[in-house]
């Protein structure tokens, strides 16, 4: 991973708009100078055949405005000579920033995001990519940042300007673009990824997201966020690994706080990075393995997947554990190291 923050910026509208726009506008301005000449062409003199024609005014309006002209054709009358100072020179320049602008965006600005994305993408790697930087998109890189991923680990994707501004403000790479579409996915190196959070605020968008990033990243694990029941059977069958259904788990929380006051404070405490508490899941070390779930060192142990198979501390899956396993587990939040005031020790 390389330590930058790109933001790429969606387009407003196609490129050809904006050029036609500035071509109408520069036209515009071409056409105002010719009618000014044309209007008060006593004041100009040809040295060629002295005899100010309408083709004349028309070469003398083009060379003016594109350059300083040729000295052909020159103002010969104070009138003529204002005009060209004050009205015609500002036109030239603003004709040229235009023709600036309009090549440095259209080629210059293009190839520099060209290369430089494309340098990024070719550290991204083993990143997390979020999809969606609404309330729970904002609260899930909040907490992934509490939880010590660095910043430029962390790729938001939202097509909001307004979100994409936000998700910016915490240090992370954004993408501001359609999750959708095979090119955003492709663009964060969705392949390479470490995982994908999905929270795009509706389901249906959000189920077909999960589809798009299947297709591209058979093996990548992909939580999503849905908010119908009904929805949590499709998500599974786009590809989800863990699909999160916000009112299933207040419900969750509700239930268990009917059988003791404290028990839905743990389970916020156990889910929020900020806790006492974390709950994790790593592989099984090497010394581990031959030994009971409850004989690990690191914390309690919960539960073992092995490959399809999910065994609880309880059961007799989890009475030896073997190479490959994964333990979730509950551990201490770690505490950082309690600063010594000078003088002390």
């Amino acid at each position: 991973m390389v330590s930058v923050r790109p933001r790429l910026r969606r387009r407003d509208g196609p490129e050809w708009r904006r050029v036609l726009l500035r071509g109408g506008i520069v036209l515009g301005l071409i056409l105002l100078t010719l009618a000014l000449y044309w209007f008060d062409r006593a004041g100009l003199q040809d040295n060629i055949d002295g005899e100010i024609s309408f083709v004349d005014v028309l070469y003398f309006t083009m060379i003016t405005v594109t350059t300083v002209g040729y000295g052909d054709i020159v103002p010969v009358t104070d009138r003529a000579r204002l005009f060209d100072t004050f009205l015609v020179t500002p036109i030239r320049l603003f004709v040229w920033l235009i023709f600036l602008g309009t090549a440095y965006e259209l080629l210059f600005r293009n190839v520099w995001e060209q290369w430089r994305m494309g340098r990024i993408q070719s550290h991204l790697h083993d990143h997390i990519v979020v999809v969606g930087f609404g309330i729970s998109g904002a609260e899930a890189v909040t907490e992934l940042l509490r939880s010590g991923v660095p910043p430029q680990h962390i790729v938001v994707i939202d097509s909001s300007p307004a979100a994409a501004a936000a998700a910016a403000e915490h240090g992370v790479a954004v993408l501001e673009g359609d999750g959708t579409r095979n090119t955003t996915l492709e663009a964060v190196r969705i392949d390479r990824a470490k995982c994908l959070a999905v929270t795009a605020g509706r389901d249906d968008t959000s189920i077909l997201i999960v589809l798009t990033a299947r297709g591209l990243a058979p093996r990548l694990p992909i939580s999503v966020v849905v908010r119908a029941e009904d929805n949590e059977p499709l998500a599974r069958q786009a590809g989800a690994n863990t699909v999160i259904n916000p009112a299933s788990l207040a419900g969750l929380l509700l239930a268990g706080s009917a059988h003791g006051p404290h028990i839905a404070e743990y389970m916020a405490d156990l889910a929020a990075i900020g806790g006492d508490v974390l709950m994790r899941e790593r592989a099984v070390a090497a010394g581990e393995i031959g030994q009971p779930l409850s004989a690990i060192r690191t914390g309690l142990g919960l539960r073992v997947t092995r490959g399809e198979e999910t065994f609880g501390f309880w059961t007799e899956g989890a009475a030896l554990l073997r190479e490959g396993d994964q333990i979730i587990e509950i551990v201490p939040r770690p505490r950082p190291a309690r600063e010594v005031p000078p003088g002390d020790g």
